[in-house]
């Protein structure tokens, strides 16, 4: 029987109010990835998302859904 489990990621809202665009960082994401894979979950499908925040600021994530 598989499980699945949707997880989003993305980085700190400080990103976003002090640079106007927070950008998800490539060796956070890899742990964030990593560190699911060590549990035995596997990466089915990802998909990124970018949101506006307080009318300005924009921040960038990546909606993922895992399965094992």
């Amino acid at each position: 029987m598989k499980e699945y489990k949707v997880v989003v990621y993305r980085e700190g809202l400080l990103g976003s109010l002090f640079l106007g665009q927070s950008k998800v960082d490539p060796e956070g994401f890899s742990e964030f990835l990593n560190r699911h894979a060590r549990q035995g979950w596997r990466v089915v499908t990802m998909e990124r998302e970018v949101r506006r925040m307080l009318l300005f600021f924009q921040r960038e994530g990546f909606l993922v859904v895992l399965e094992r």
